[in-house]
């Protein structure tokens, strides 16, 4: 990995009617890097996101995105720039097919017209676009089926494709496997680990500590919105301060 990190975030607060709700995080990644950020409901994670990807603005600290503060960038910039995020919730136009979604985004990501009434020849760069990501992502046998009918699973596979339409460099999965059977978990893991593999930064978000230990290289921990740890799992599992922390509660 480069000496230079490819996203950092420097003393990063956020305060809401006098409440605290990210205090003073400091954190960076290295490019290529894997990184799971764990920690209980109401610990700040999706908040640090909403922080990274320009949903949020924060009110102390800065992001740095490849050595450009972005701080003060809306989120359609951000994407510009390189960087990509998922939500919790589904973004799919679930009447359309898997291939019309993903060429949607990659018309976007192009600076191609936009319509959902009108869509290119199957020959263009989006529709070439869309084919590639859809395979990346295990979907080419799914082009044609519309996104409403797709599994849990499936449909966040399908999620991704679209950001990677986009070609981000870095990318946010907000709780990736929310929602998903357990019967999809392990595929849903390997286009994750698929994608980590192709040299694309990703910081995960994720509940499932499973899913967290089987995939990332480091773990960083938030607690009642401070970074409590951020190392490899399993020094991360046997910190005292960790397990002090979370006693009682799911991470």
């Amino acid at each position: 990995m480069a000496d230079q990190p490819v996203l950092t975030v420097e003393h990063l607060g956020l305060s809401i009617g006098g409440a605290r709700i990210i205090d003073d995080v400091t954190l960076s990644i290295a490019p290529g890097e894997l990184l799971g950020v764990i920690g209980p409901n109401g610990a700040g994670k999706t908040t640090l996101f909403n922080l990274v990807s320009g949903v949020l603005t924060p009110t102390e600290g800065t992001v740095v995105l490849e050595g450009r503060d972005v701080t003060a960038m809306p989120i359609h910039r951000r994407a510009r720039a390189g960087l990509g995020r998922t939500f919790q919730t589904s973004s799919l136009f679930p009447a359309l097919s898997a291939f019309e979604n993903v060429r949607l985004a990659a018309q976007v990501a192009l600076g191609h017209e936009v319509s959902l009434f009108r869509f290119p020849r199957g020959t263009d760069d989006a529709s070439r676009v869309a084919r590639d990501r859809l395979d990346e992502v295990g979907l080419a046998h799914h082009l044609d089926t519309e996104a409403g009918l797709l599994s849990h699973g499936d449909k966040r596979k399908l999620e991704i494709a679209m950001l990677l339409a986009g070609e981000p460099r870095v990318i946010l999965l907000d709780e990736p496997m929310a929602g998903v059977g357990s019967a999809d978990v392990p595929g849903l893991m390997e286009v994750i680990r698929s994608v980590h593999r192709s040299g694309r930064t990703v910081l995960m978000v994720e509940h499932h500590m499973d899913v967290v230990l089987g995939l990332v290289d480091r773990v960083a921990v938030m607690h009642h919105g401070q970074l409590l740890a951020c190392d490899t799992p399993a020094a991360v599992m046997a910190n005292p301060l960790v397990q002090s922390a979370y006693l009682g509660e799911t991470v």
